[in-house]
C-alpha cells in the first residue's frame, strides 16, 4: 500500500508561471507531492487555468471591499482546509494574510518572494532591484522562500535563496525572465528539500 503524498494547496493572483513549476515537478515525479486545490483572490488569474488543464480543484474567492480582511482570511482558510493541506504555498499571491488564516496552517505557509531576505519586501520587488541597481546601490538581487508565521511581510525564516547578478545591460523586461526562471526552480527544489526533511525547518 503506498504512503499518502503530501498535499499542497496553492494560492495565486496571476498568471501561474511558478504554479505550473510545482505542477510539472509534481507530474514529472520530481516533487513528490500532489496539488489538491488552487485557489485566487482574482477571477482573471490564467493561474486558474493553468490548474484547470492539469484536472485540479480551482476556486476564485475575491475579497469585497467592504469586507474586513480577517473576516475574509477566515473564509480562505476554510477552503483551503476543505482540502486537507499539509502545506500552503504562497505562488504569486498578492495579499499580506493575517493571523485568521496563518493560525489555522501553522509553520506550514510557505512564501516565494523576488528579492534576497530584507531586500525590497512587498510588491514590484523586480522593478525596485532594477532602479536600485541604475542607482548604484546594488550590484545584485536573488529569489528567496521563506515560511510565513505571522503578518510580517516577506521576513520569515528562510528555506531557501539565491542570488541573481544585475548585468549592466540588463532592462526589466531580461531581469525579470532571469529572476523567473530561478524562481520556478529554487521553489520546486526548496519544496523537494521540506519534504524530503520536514524537521529541517524547525533547526
Amino acid at each position: 500500500m503506498s504512503a499518502r503524498l503530501p498535499r499542497f494547496v496553492v494560492l495565486i493572483s496571476g498568471s501561474g508561471t511558478n504554479l505550473q513549476a510545482v505542477l510539472d515537478a509534481c507530474a514529472q515525479g520530481r516533487l513528490p507531492a500532489v496539488v489538491a486545490a488552487v485557489l485566487s483572490n482574482k477571477s482573471d488569474a490564467f493561474g486558474l487555468e493553468r490548474a484547470r488543464l492539469a484536472g485540479i480543484p480551482a476556486l476564485v474567492l475575491p475579497k469585497p471591499k467592504e469586507m474586513d480582511r480577517r473576516v475574509y482570511d477566515a473564509r480562505l482558510a476554510e477552503q483551503a482546509a476543505a482540502f486537507q493541506p499539509d502545506w500552503i504555498i504562497l505562488a504569486g499571491w498578492m495579499r499580506v494574510l493575517s493571523a485568521a488564516f496563518l493560525d489555522r496552517f501553522p509553520g506550514r505557509v510557505v512564501n516565494l518572494h523576488p528579492a534576497l531576505p530584507g531586500t525590497f519586501p512587498g510588491t514590484h520587488g523586480i522593478d525596485r532591484a532594477c532602479e536600485a541597481f541604475r542607482n548604484g546601490e546594488i550590484r545584485e538581487t536573488g529569489v528567496m522562500v521563506h515560511l510565513v508565521p505571522d503578518e510580517g511581510v516577506d521576513c520569515g525564516p528562510v528555506l531557501g535563496q539565491t542570488v541573481v547578478s544585475i548585468e549592466p545591460a540588463d532592462t526589466l523586461e531580461t531581469l525579470e525572465a532571469r529572476i523567473h526562471a530561478v524562481e520556478h526552480h529554487l521553489l520546486v527544489e526548496t519544496l523537494r528539500r521540506v519534504l524530503s526533511a520536514p524537521d529541517w525547518i524547525q533547526g
